[in-house]
């Protein structure tokens, strides 16, 4: 069985987000279980038109080009196209591949008030490309393909009703659950009270909040890994905030080289996300599988995440859900409600053999045209 994955980065080539970082492990599981896998992406600097990474075959396009470009797809010849997020691509993959079975997985549906919020948190820089980014991820090539590919899935329980409305479909997506490793042993947490931030510093993430709480609490130890696509804006942050004893600022890790981010969050006891707007994102996932408490201030709250498995901060009061996470090592119980669900419902070798089955499912399925 020939997979190929469709996704706008695989967490390499300077490109680096919660897509990319499930794809490429969703693909390795998948190469380990005996499936030929492939994933095509836009091209990034540094990037080759045909590259292999973890038993992945990546193919590369042109992203001035995207709007012709049905070489990649062809190339790859996979049975299954299988959409991270319903894209242009997405439409151009059917037809150029119309014998192929494709289904989409909906990672994090858009509607105006989430584009709006996206766009008032861009910088100038992103904001210029707001419109061809809006083509490229939102216009009706997207919903189309949507409504014409074989089978549509959600990551996330909370979101089904939403991608329903969003592209017109006459029901629900199904759930297919991203991916995380489950820690093999039990992490060794810190002795003193330690919280982390995980992710892109850019503006949407909001992380002088994150900065502004290791201000106010000097008795707790803060981790915040990652940096900003904006080297200007991350020296900024880093000067501001760099000078407090109790924060930790590591920068970008590469979890598929370095254990550092692991690391991070087997000594935390709750991961702080200060989002303006999510889904359900992939670092809730690790956070939990590594027994972190979760405190966010997302609305609505992603599955109930931050509410069953930590603090649901609304109106954005961390400094209140941090206290209450502390207080009594609440955090623990919590932590371990979380590690106990992550393991049910996206430990690694369920997830990968969950999508086997959808893939075999949709293969022998001979409604496809």
């Amino acid at each position: 069985m020939k997979v190929c994955f469709i996704v706008s980065q695989i967490f390499a080539w300077g490109k680096y987000g919660g897509f990319g970082s499930l794809t490429r492990l969703l693909g390795r599981g998948l190469a380990d279980k005996g499936v030929e896998v492939s994933a095509v992406v836009p091209m990034r600097a540094g990037q080759r038109r045909r590259e292999r990474l973890d038993d992945i075959d990546i193919f590369g396009y042109n992203q001035a080009l995207f709007l012709f470009d049905k070489e990649p797809f062809r190339a790859c010849g996979a049975d299954i196209f299988h959409s991270q997020e319903p894209t242009f691509s997405s439409y151009l993959a059917i037809k150029a591949m119309p014998d192929s079975r494709h289904i989409i997985t909906c990672q994090d549906p858009r509607d105006r008030g989430d584009l709006y919020t996206e766009f008032i948190y861009s910088s100038p820089e992103k904001r210029i490309r707001f419109p061809a980014t809006w083509f490229f991820e939102s216009s009706a090539f997207s919903s189309k393909a949507v409504r014409e590919a074989d089978a549509v899935y959600c990551q996330a329980k909370f979101i089904k009703e939403k991608a329903k409305r969003l592209y017109g479909l006459r029901r629900p997506p199904g759930f297919l659950p991203n991916p995380v490793v489950i820690p093999k042993e039990k992490p060794n947490k810190a002795r003193r009270p330690t919280v982390c931030f995980m992710g892109r510093w850019d503006r949407r993430k909001r992380p002088e909040l994150f900065f502004e709480l290791a201000k106010h609490r000097p008795d707790i130890h803060f981790i915040a890994v990652g940096s900003d696509h904006d080297k200007k804006r991350d020296a900024r942050l880093r000067r501001r905030y760099s000078s407090l004893p109790n924060l930790e600022m590591p920068g970008f890790i590469d979890q598929f080289s370095s254990p550092e981010a692991d690391d991070a969050l087997k000594r935390s006891w709750v991961l702080v996300n200060t989002s303006a707007r999510e889904c359900l994102p992939v670092t809730f996932l690790e956070a939990a599988a590594n027994r972190c408490a979760i405190l966010s201030g997302v609305e609505p709250d992603p599955d109930g995440f931050a509410g069953s498995f930590g603090y649901h901060a609304r109106g954005g009061d961390f400094e209140r859900g941090l206290d209450y996470l502390i207080e009594g090592d609440r955090w623990k119980g919590l932590g371990e409600k979380g590690f106990e669900y992550v393991l049910r419902n996206h430990a690694m070798d369920k997830v990968v053999d969950e999508h086997i089955k959808a893939y075999h499912e949709i293969l022998s399925d001979n409604s496809h045209e």
